[in-house]
């Protein structure tokens, strides 16, 4: 190398390597970094954001299913088909959920734990519920106390579980949109590195032998430009369409399903207010599912206001607006329902809690329809926008690659030709 380098043939040989494999090494990180963002915005489009919905609509199905099983109850010995239906269904959807989650949430202590725990339990809570119709069918009063010992293990036991598990997989997404936004730092500076090197080449070929082009470093030039404003641009896209994924559609899924579940809440413990009549008191000596439905009913009110703010468009604010009247409504149902219960008319109460018409189920019933709305316009904002960013990064590490030999064999041609004229 040292012989080498005092000679002009023999400098021009050492510069031609040392760009060729500047070039190569800048397509080769190029390809290695973007695939690595490529299959993090992949998990984020097809495996970490499915499986977080995944997780609350597990939460979302059991908290259903408490609600259900209450409203059930209340309906007397001969409980409505309709309301045991759903009860059924969402026992079966979160069990096909679990299984689901078994089988992807693989390399995550904290989701498999929360999944055993969901499987141990889930068993015990329905036979808990199947105990309490039992006696509820026969007139016995022990079923109050079935189904309030169940409603403890739903909320002690599943729904914390359930709630662990979302956040596990909510966390898990949150870190593949942090890996697929990274900015790809090493195949950037390697890049200007090895255009800087092409130029400062054809710089050094015009001042010795005053031409202007070399066909072969200009060609290497062009190639190594192409993979370098591809790289920069294709990942800005992507960046962006990820960021307005996670802005505009995981966010707002995030509040949404918040909002949903403490409407869900709610409605199991305003059921179960009249279920108990009393009989469960806080250490204040108030009723406790009645002040439970309060502060459930605070949250839903304030995620309702969250989810609107994220909205970006009517379609996604119109269901939130209209769910949040229909909260107001249920309130002020609410309220009338209590004040008939607390003046001994219960049969009158337990109407207006569950009559198809007027009564605070029919309230529950419009925010839930319009908090499905809006979870489904903005689960399609999400799909499109990952999608949109997953596409950006498309081909680009093939063709990082590809280009960057042809860089390379066009610095090598170029240089050769220099060469040639030594000899």
């Amino acid at each position: 190398m040292r012989a080498a380098s005092t000679t002009e043939p023999g400098r021009l040989w050492i510069i031609g390597t040392v760009v060729a494999v500047l070039v190569v090494a800048f397509g080769a990180v190029t390809a290695w970094e973007v695939s690595d963002r490529a299959a993090a915005a992949d998990d984020v489009v097809s495996r970490s954001q499915p499986l977080s919905a995944d997780a609350a609509s597990i939460y979302r199905s059991l908290a259903d299913a408490d609600t259900a099983a209450a409203s059930g109850f209340l309906a007397g010995g001969q409980e409505p088909l309709d309301v045991r239906k759903r009860y059924d269904t969402d026992i079966a959807t979160a069990s096909r959920l679990l299984v689901k989650a078994a089988a992807n949430s693989t390399g995550s202590a904290e989701s498999a734990q929360q999944i055993a725990t969901l499987n141990e339990q889930l068993p015990l809570y329905n036979g808990l519920i199947e105990q309490a119709r039992a006696n509820n069918r026969q007139g016995f009063p022990v079923g109050g106390a079935y189904l309030r010992f169940a409603n403890q293990k739903m909320s002690a036991s599943l729904l914390p579980a359930a709630q662990k598990l979302y956040e596990a997989e909510t966390g898990r997404l949150y870190d593949d949109y942090d890996q697929a936004d990274t900015w790809p730092y090493a195949a950037t500076v390697l890049g200007l590195v090895a255009l800087g090197g092409l130029v400062w080449v054809q710089r050094r070929n015009y001042l010795r032998t005053n031409r202007v082009f070399n066909h072969g470093l200009l060609a290497a030039t062009a190639a190594s430009t192409v993979v370098m404003l591809w790289l920069v641009v294709g990942h800005a896209v992507a960046s962006s369409d990820l960021s307005a994924s996670r802005a505009h559609g995981q966010e707002s899924l995030k509040v949404l399903n918040d909002a949903r579940i403490s409407s869900l809440q709610a409605r199991a413990n305003e059921n179960l207010t009249l279920v108990a009549r009393g009989a469960v008191l806080t250490s204040d000596g108030k009723d406790q599912y009645e002040a439970q439905f309060a502060r459930e009913m605070s949250t839903l009110g304030d995620k309702l206001g969250a989810a609107k703010d994220l909205a970006d468009d009517t379609a996604g604010r119109t269901p939130v607006t209209e769910a949040k009247a229909d909260m107001d409504a249920w309130q002020q149902r609410h309220t009338a329902a209590r004040k008939t219960d607390d003046s001994g008319d219960y049969d009158g109460a337990l109407s207006q809690v569950l009559a198809a018409k007027g009564s605070t189920g029919e309230c529950f019933d419009k925010v839930d329809r319009q908090l499905d709305a809006a979870i489904a316009h903005e689960q399609h904002q999400f799909t499109t926008a990952a999608s949109d960013g997953r596409g950006a990064l498309t081909g680009l590490p093939v063709g990082a690659a590809v280009l960057a030999v042809l860089a390379a064999a066009g610095a090598g041609v170029g240089v050769s030709r220099r060469l040639a004229e030594y000899r």
